[in-house]
């Protein structure tokens, strides 16, 4: 079936907004199971970064940060944004230009359980030994 019906004018100007977007994405970045390219710390600068890669034809989604909602303050919160596959390389290139791309300290885990439960372990042995000791002094 032909996108557009026989003898009809091309359209100059999109129908809708949603339109307008679905023009510049690019179908070869359509591909592929959504993945992770960078994060906003709120719903506007995830927008930004949204908005970014489809001037590039590179399709993209948001959705909040697993573990952060906000249900008071619906724009707060950080969002992840989530491209297909086919367009994640394309994608990171394109935010490492514009200086946006999430940086190596970003990516890295916060403290490993065990070392954090051995920190606080010392913690309280070192708190109760001093009070023993100012208990039962010299």
């Amino acid at each position: 079936m032909p996108l557009a019906p026989p003898g009809a004018e091309p359209l100059e100007e999109p129908l809708s907004e949603a339109h307008g977007r679905a023009r510049k994405i690019n179908p070869a970045f359509t591909e592929g199971r959504l993945v992770r390219v960078a994060g906003g710390r709120n719903q506007a600068e995830a927008e930004l970064i949204q908005g970014l890669l489809l001037e590039e034809g590179v399709p993209s989604v948001l959705r909040r940060t697993q573990g952060f909602d906000v249900p008071d303050f619906l724009a707060a919160g950080p969002r992840d944004v989530l491209v297909p596959e086919a367009g994640a390389e394309a994608a990171r290139e394109l935010l490492r230009q514009a200086e946006l791309a999430p940086t190596a300290s970003a990516e890295q885990p916060g403290p490993r359980p065990l070392v954090l439960a051995a920190t606080i372990a010392l913690g309280g042995g070192v708190t109760a030994l001093v009070a023993w000791l100012l208990q039962n002094g010299p």
